[in-house]
């Protein structure tokens, strides 16, 4: 029910804040605000981008729950786009995601309202103490050498 509400505020909202803050500041100095903002948040969705890869890389070599730390860095893309996207009230969403304890807060309610996260382990002890096993079926494939001919790219 709220969100339908939200769709029609908003862009009031944003519509009254450039007029009120282009009324102060004048015209070129809001459209320079607005328009600095956009290179920020393209800039900040470059930098997160490239981070969130990371991220999820260094997380399962270390096997841990990536869960937090790309919540966070979702987040931080969110600011990003927020920062894109023209108005002077999704400008100061996009600021405050940028502020680690906010994007750390928000990312605690997001994950604690997603529900609780299961952890899927591989080998180790099954559910009562004894060896896990994994039912399936398998089929033996003749090697490479014998089903195709030499790529060029490894040796003979």
């Amino acid at each position: 029910m709220w969100f339908p509400v939200l769709l029609l505020v908003w862009p009031l909202v944003e519509i009254a804040l450039f007029v009120t803050v282009g009324s102060w500041l004048g015209l070129w100095t809001t459209l320079a605000i607005v328009i600095g903002t956009g290179v920020l948040g393209v800039w900040l969705i470059r930098r997160q981008g490239l981070r969130a890869g990371d991220a999820l890389r260094r997380a399962m070599a270390a096997r841990r729950d990536p869960g937090a730390g790309l919540a966070e860095t979702v987040l931080g893309l969110g600011s990003g786009i927020l920062l894109i996207l023209p108005g002077f009230l999704t400008d100061a969403a996009g600021a405050l995601l940028l502020v680690p304890a906010v994007r750390r807060w928000v990312a605690e309610r997001l994950i604690r309202q997603a529900g609780s996260v299961r952890v899927v382990r591989t080998g180790g002890p099954g559910p009562r103490g004894g060896p896990e096993v994994i039912d399936g079926t398998w089929e033996e494939l003749p090697s490479d050498e014998t089903r195709l001919p030499p790529s060029g790219w490894t040796r003979p």
